[in-house]
């Protein structure tokens, strides 16, 4: 009788997350060192050198670094370049942005009808809270969709629930029928833009172009200055980016990681071996887009309002100019890029930067912002296809270890455990 011996799994299969990924502690050093830096800067807990605005500007760029992660993953690490997963960070921005509008506008009419000679019934404080949020729109009754506002715990899951369905569904229709390439990227847009027009419209339920506005007004935190709830905020963003760059450190990591990219690389070839290509592409589709959802519920209340234009598909366009300007297929790659184009965008677009005057033209940069946008990323595609991220490679690049003997197939493979020296060399 044969004994059968199954061979180990490779050795970098069988190391930690942290071994695997040197870069976790330092972006976790890093990121933790910067919102420290920020909390003893900004005017609730600190000198009071960082204004409110800028806190809450700090803290939707660490929520667009988070989205950057999540598109890095589907498209630098899986291959499958969307251009819809700033559709799924709406969604979650317009979950957690009904709560917020019914619960401060219950407040409001509570309030109003607390005056009145008889105590308000429950169905004329809900009747008085759907005048308030769709007279603008002509409504006086709460649509199907919103349901569950009322409630904050089904919100939060509509938060999740929401962009995960969507994406799940999509995703088995495309991928089932095996869209790849720039075809499933057209359908991803196509969705996105259709999603987006249907918002646009009053009947939507959501209030069509008005969207959805006062949401930095946290219900049952009144007499909470802005200032304490831009810092708690900016908090919340910097540990969800923290939790998502460890998630994902984890799915591209290991045996999963390598098939991820394996079918990024052909995925002719790893369907010949056996692994189910669908699963896979489906699960790092879908769970993106659930981390880009929990990142719109984070950014928008930070943001103040949201309208359907936030969904349109040049934002998920820009999104991938992020990517690839930090440097695609790293994790790091991505924040890099969503923290720079982010700030900078701010800072161009919101007077900061001043007019060059050229004598016979003046470069007013909030009409020339877009275009310096476009030609970065041309020439990073060009001359940089690593991104700022390959600037970090460069500084970390490790030598390659001192070979003595001949252990591999060539001279530059490199193998985990050196031999001793043969034949006298040193």
């Amino acid at each position: 009788m044969t004994a059968t011996v199954t061979a180990p799994p490779p050795a970098h299969l069988r190391q930690g997350l942290i071994a695997q990924n040197p870069s976790i502690l330092w972006f976790l050093a890093i990121l933790a060192a910067f919102c420290f830096g920020v909390t003893f800067l900004a005017e609730a807990t600190g000198t009071g050198a960082l204004s409110t605005s800028m806190v809450k500007t700090l803290g939707k760029t660490l929520c667009l670094c988070l989205v950057a992660l999540a598109m890095d993953v589907v498209w630098g690490y899986c291959g499958i370049l969307s251009l819809g997963h700033m559709a799924f960070f709406g969604l979650g921005g317009y979950a957690i942005g009904m709560w917020l509008m019914y619960a401060r506008t219950e407040i409001i009419v509570v309030q109003s009808l607390a005056e009145a000679t008889l105590p308000p019934t429950a169905a004329e404080i809900r009747d008085g809270i759907a005048t308030q949020i769709f007279g603008v729109v002509g409504g006086n009754e709460f649509p199907a969709v919103w349901a569950f506002a009322h409630s904050l715990p089904l919100q939060l899951a509509m938060v999740v629930l929401v962009p995960g369905l969507l994406a799940l569904v999509f995703g088995w229709l495309a991928f089932r029928s095996r869209v790849t390439g720039v075809y499933l990227s057209i359908l991803t847009q196509a969705m996105t833009l259709a999603l987006s027009l249907y918002l646009f419209q009053n009947d939507s339920g959501l209030r069509g172009n008005n969207g959805l506005s006062g949401l930095q007004n946290i219900p049952g935190l009144a007499a909470m200055g802005q200032d304490v709830i831009a810092i708690a905020f900016f908090w919340a963003s910097a540990l969800a980016l923290a939790l998502g760059y460890l998630l994902f450190a984890w799915v591209v990591s290991g045996k999963m990681g390598s098939v991820i990219r394996a079918i990024r690389d052909d995925e002719a070839r790893v369907r010949f071996l056996g692994y189910h290509v669908e699963s896979y592409k489906l699960f790092v589709f879908t769970l993106t887009a659930v981390v880009s959802g929990i990142a719109g519920a984070l950014y928008y209340p930070q943001a103040g309002i949201i309208n359907p234009a936030e969904l349109a598909p040049i934002a998920s366009i820009y999104l991938a100019v992020w990517v690839a300007i930090g440097g695609r297929g790293r994790l790091y790659g991505a924040v890099i890029g969503a923290a720079v184009v982010s700030l900078l965008s701010s800072w161009f677009t919101g007077g900061g930067a001043p007019d060059v005057n050229l004598g016979f033209y003046t470069v007013q940069w909030t009409d020339w912002w877009l275009v310096l946008l476009g030609v970065s990323f041309v020439l990073v595609t060009l001359f940089a296809p690593k991104g700022l991220g390959g600037l970090i490679d460069l500084i970390a690049e490790r030598r390659a270890p001192q070979r003595v003997g001949d252990y591999g197939p060539d001279r530059s493979a490199l193998r985990r455990e050196e031999g001793p020296p043969q034949g006298g060399e040193q």
